[in-house]
């Protein structure tokens, strides 16, 4: 019988699974355990509305403390948890042992660090969690100078939050092109021009090699010797899943911690859910790791499921989003392996899709200001519909009728 279930990790999966256990039925001890003194709350608005001040922190919550009461949840906040003892189903927190017949992982990302001299210095920021946005948002004000290294998602996104707010902004991107693991050429090159646009200066080809200042950021170095003077920085250069504590358990982990389409891992007591985990795409046939709010609920609903005995498998087209200026890009779908590109639409009208084939079939799609595109796909790439190549280019036509 299963009579107590942890849940570690207080994000959007953490969140989700607790939520899911109590509406399934689920009637013993549920506890979820957070590092942070918050209750659950929403990280996409961090680089964007909150970091803006369009939203405050009251609205960031999930649910507020009246619904973790009224179905008992405990709530075990400001709490770190450094060991799990698969042999007594236990985790040591800082103060105290608790026993578990289930436990469930959520434990998200840590930032990649920056390692060149000068990474220490104030005024050096990351954007993970709520603190984090408080600090960076007390440095933007008008004509402040802000340097972002990194030009992917979280970059660009406070890159544009920022320069909304009246900063001087500077992107500084080590490859050749933002957005470039994520995005198509098209794509980057938009997004791209609608930064200059709005007065972001973005640096490519470029590799920072120091910091400098006395005690506070004063300046970024890169390795052709040009220098970005800087009142704060932002660094957005990737995320690694968060498993130190998974491996130490002697669970199986491999660029995140390895589970099964049930969302098991090596342990059968022990599930994992959300960015911190290497799952099997049934879809794609292959192990991905995804960084998706998409992922994390719907991956959470599937491991409370499994806890509670009903075998159902984990089986989801991916989904992405990026809000940057008055500009929203739409992701469905995994680009990798495709053997056909086809820009639907034209990107100077500010509305256009890259659809990516796969033997005629559609495995991807990036829609920019195309809501109806995005919708269409997400069905056509789970059915593999195969489409006509012809009719995918011509706007006049419904992308669902392009078969």
């Amino acid at each position: 019988m299963i009579a107590n279930i942890i849940v570690v990790g207080a994000g959007q999966a953490g969140a989700q699974a607790v939520d899911t256990l109590r509406r399934e039925g689920f009637a013993g001890r549920l506890i979820l355990v957070g590092d942070e003194a918050q209750l659950p709350y929403q990280r996409p608005p961090l680089s964007k509305k909150f970091l803006a001040g369009e939203m405050t922190e009251d609205r960031l919550m999930f649910r507020h403390q009246p619904f973790y009461d009224e179905h008992q949840i405990e709530l075990h906040l400001a709490t770190g948890v450094t060991r799990i003892d698969p042999a007594t189903r236990s985790i040591t927190c800082t103060s105290e042992s608790l026993q578990y017949d289930r436990l469930l992982l959520c434990l998200g990302t840590t930032s990649r660090l920056l390692t060149c001299p000068g990474a220490q210095l104030a005024g050096i920021h990351y954007l993970r969690c709520l603190a984090d946005a408080i600090q960076i948002r007390s440095h933007i004000k008008p004509a402040a100078r802000a340097v972002i290294i990194g030009g992917g998602y979280i970059g660009l996104e406070t890159a544009a939050t920022c320069r909304t707010m009246g900063c001087e902004v500077t992107v500084l991107e080590m490859a050749d092109r933002v957005m470039n693991r994520v995005a198509s050429p098209c794509v980057s090159q938009y997004f791209s021009d609608r930064h200059s646009a709005h007065g972001v200066n973005i640096v490519c080809n470029s590799r920072v090699v120091q910091i400098e200042g006395l005690n506070q950021v004063e300046r970024v170095v890169c390795a052709d010797g040009s220098q970005y003077d800087a009142d704060f920085v932002i660094v957005g250069i990737g995320a690694m899943a968060a498993s130190s504590l998974a491996s130490a358990a002697g669970l199986n982990c491999d660029n995140g911690i390895v589970v099964d389409e049930f969302c098991r891992t090596s342990d059968p007591h022990i599930y994992a859910a959300g960015d911190c985990t290497n799952h099997p795409s049934i879809h794609y046939g292959r192990r991905i790791r995804l960084e998706s709010v998409d992922n994390a609920v719907e991956q959470a609903k599937t491991a409370a499921l499994n806890m509670l005995g009903r075998e159902v498998k984990h089986d989801r087209v991916p989904w992405f989003w990026s809000d940057q200026f008055d500009n929203k890009l739409l992701i469905a779908g995994l680009s990798d392996g495709h053997d056909e590109l086809i820009v639907r639409g034209d990107p100077t009208q500010r509305v256009f899709s890259v659809c990516y084939l796969k033997e005629h079939a559609l495995i991807a799609i990036e829609a920019v200001n195309q809501p109806k595109d995005y919708m269409a796909a997400r069905k056509l790439i789970a059915d593999r519909t195969p489409l006509d190549a012809g009719k995918i280019p011509r706007i006049d036509t419904l992308l669902k009728e392009a078969v």
